[in-house]
């Protein structure tokens, strides 16, 4: 008998908030929005994990398997692994186990609000 898809913990949900802040260019953010937002800015300061997210975003059907992720890349499966642990704990990404594979998916709430936050002045 096989497992049931189990989801794998992430931060807590941002598609429920809404848009953080006024574009930077337009206003000063403050300390605890800043706080929030520089973990995913950090998970992002990576080649490896941008490239991650890169992929994960733009998955045509909305999600990717980690098998497919993998072969993308020059170092081991344990370094991809924590590069992906490293962007669900920055609320970038979801990950639902299935079988022994896991499927990754965008948060598009926190995408946007980076988007936002970078959004320059017209």
């Amino acid at each position: 008998m096989s497992k049931p898809a189990a989801a794998i913990p992430a931060t807590p949900d941002a598609s429920t908030e809404t848009p953080c802040c006024p574009p930077m260019a337009q206003q000063r953010i403050d300390s605890a929005t800043a706080v929030n937002l520089s973990a995913a800015f950090k998970a992002l300061g990576d080649p490896v994990r941008l490239q991650l997210m890169s992929m994960i975003a733009s998955a045509p059907d909305g999600e990717i398997c980690v098998c497919d992720l993998t072969p993308g890349f020059e170092v081991s499966g344990s370094t991809i692994s924590h590069h992906l642990k490293t962007l669900r704990e920055a609320g970038l990404v979801d990950a639902e186990r299935r079988a022994s594979w896991v499927y990754y998916r965008p948060r598009p709430a926190l995408m946007r609000q980076l988007a936002t936050l970078l959004t320059p002045r017209d």
